[in-house]
């Protein structure tokens, strides 16, 4: 069989293995299209016996990426021995921070616990000791992207036959977190012996190899609702001491998760008499509201555009990616996470760059763009089709908010704060997103960013483990509203996605 040599370690695979389902089962790439050749952003260096390059890949790479090597992974299939070069992976700006409010300790664990937050896009976790002290921090890319950047497309992997290598792949990822921390604390990962792992409805059954047939059609069921306890090793992680429990927060609804419950937790806005909204905007967008003792939540397909995929010169937040644009003297003015040449642009910078284009005329009210694509920098710039994608994303958000607001009977006038949680949130220029519509411009002076407020509130449930009653309770009592079928939020969706 063939031997595959990725970046100096070698793999012994069959004959006819695509180099793309090999990365990804290892972690090392993702693939936002799922591996069909549509997006072009698994790009590797490989030699060796591989097949003829594809018609697919000769449309995205250039004359000189095909002279030095360069292919998409999903479309190289190794029919021999061959070396892949992925090179060093930069370190994303994954939002590992939150807003932690004082808990009073009734730890779930004797020695040691950890709390993670499996996102569509990235894991992030935190290691604790047994006085409430933070000892540890990591966060990585979610590995479940190379079966594609968003749930629909990881649900028809899953159906497709991949389950099992979604389950692995993820839970490698937490393994691989637990490590790093423990090392990093200088105790051992076996020490661990309580966990908390949040994530959305779809993360937590893929985790769990449960069967995601139900999510994947109307009326979109649970196959299990979670505020469960297991053990490590039963849930097949294999760092920390094999019978450390771990609980997995109740879920909402199929797209309402774990992560929204937590992330109440951590905002306190159940626990207020003013009317108070959470809105977690990423791939999937959750979002919550709190009015009268009511809990009303809602979740709205933003897709990836906000998270690097989708965009045509999109990347994650990390080294290279231009994260905010301004104008000066009326042209665009970019800044470049760690000031390196740019090769892409993430999800903070797509939306600044857009209210800039809309400021200097570049973009219209209607989306609409003169010339074929507008550089924000020499090497990366947006097209007409990425504006497209910012209005799909921008208007299911903002069109979701809304009708949470119509369906309680209430007006923005009435909110006393709108709390924006998840990594995205975290480094979005406010303003610009209530210029493009991201945000409801009349809530704008009311929006706070929390951080990572899935993975405060699964701390919490690690420190005090009296917090999974509420948990619960919210999870029961929570009203979900249905948009798909909603008159109020289709009008709404049309029109909010106008600039």
């Amino acid at each position: 069989m063939p031997v595959v040599i990725i970046d100096g370690t070698s793999y012994t695979v069959p004959s006819g293995t695509r180099l793309g389902e090999l990365l990804a089962r290892e972690g090392k790439l993702g693939m936002p299209c799922g591996g069909q050749g549509r997006c072009g952003k698994c790009k590797v260096a490989a030699w060796g016996a591989l097949n003829r390059l594809t018609e697919k890949e000769e449309r995205f790479l250039s004359g000189e990426e095909i002279a030095v090597g360069i292919r998409l992974a999903c479309m190289a299939v190794a029919e021999g021995d061959c070396f892949v070069r992925i090179g060093d992976e930069k370190q994303s700006q994954i939002r590992i921070e939150g807003e932690n409010p004082s808990v009073r300790l009734h730890p779930a664990f004797a020695l040691y616990g950890c709390a993670v937050d499996i996102g569509t896009t990235t894991l992030a976790a935190c290691l604790y000791d047994g006085k409430g002290n933070m000892l540890a921090r990591a966060g990585c890319r979610n590995p479940q992207a190379g079966w594609g950047a968003d749930v629909v497309s990881r649900i028809d992997a899953a159906l497709g036959g991949a389950a099992r290598e979604l389950a692995d792949a993820v839970r490698k990822a937490v393994d691989g977190l637990l490590f790093q921390m423990t090392e990093e604390a200088g105790i051992s990962c076996r020490e661990v012996d309580g966990m908390v792992i949040t994530g959305n409805t779809v993360m937590l059954h893929l985790l769990t190899d449960t069967c995601v047939e139900p999510l994947s059609h109307a009326p979109f069921a649970l196959k299990r609702r979670f505020g469960e306890t297991m053990q490590a090793s039963a849930l097949g992680l294999r760092a920390a001491a094999p019978d450390a429990l771990v609980y997995l927060p109740p879920c909402i609804a199929a797209f309402a998760g774990a992560d929204l419950v937590t992330a109440l937790l951590a905002s306190g806005i159940c626990g207020k008499q003013e009317t108070g909204m959470l809105v977690d905007i990423g791939t999937n967008g959750e979002m919550a509201l709190m009015r009268d003792g009511i809990l009303s939540v809602c979740s709205a397909a933003a897709g990836p555009a906000f998270e690097g995929a989708g965009i045509s010169s999109g990347m994650q937040g990390k080294c290279g990616a231009i994260d905010r644009v301004s104008l000066r003297k009326g042209e665009l003015d970019a800044h470049v996470i760690g000031g390196t040449t740019a090769e892409g642009i993430c999800g903070s910078g797509v939306v600044d760059a857009i209210a800039c284009l809309l400021e200097n005329g570049g973009i219209d009210e209607t989306g609409y763009m003169e010339a074929e694509s507008i550089p924000i920098m020499p090497s990366v710039a947006l097209t007409q089709e990425d504006v497209r994608m910012v209005q799909l994303a921008k208007g299911a958000v903002n069109a979701g908010i809304r009708t949470l607001l119509h369906r309680a009977d209430t007006g923005f006038g009435e909110v006393a704060e709108l709390l924006v949680a998840g990594g995205f949130g975290s480094y979005l220029d406010v303003e610009n997103a209530g210029r493009i519509g991201l945000i409801p411009k009349e809530l704008v002076p009311k929006v706070r960013t929390i951080g990572n407020a899935a993975l405060s509130g699964a701390a919490m449930l690690l420190l005090n483990d009296d917090y999974r009653i509420v948990c619960e309770k919210y999870a029961a009592d929570a009203k979900t509203i249905e948009l798909s079928g909603d008159a109020f939020f289709s009008e709404e969706y049309m029109t909010q996605m106008m600039f």
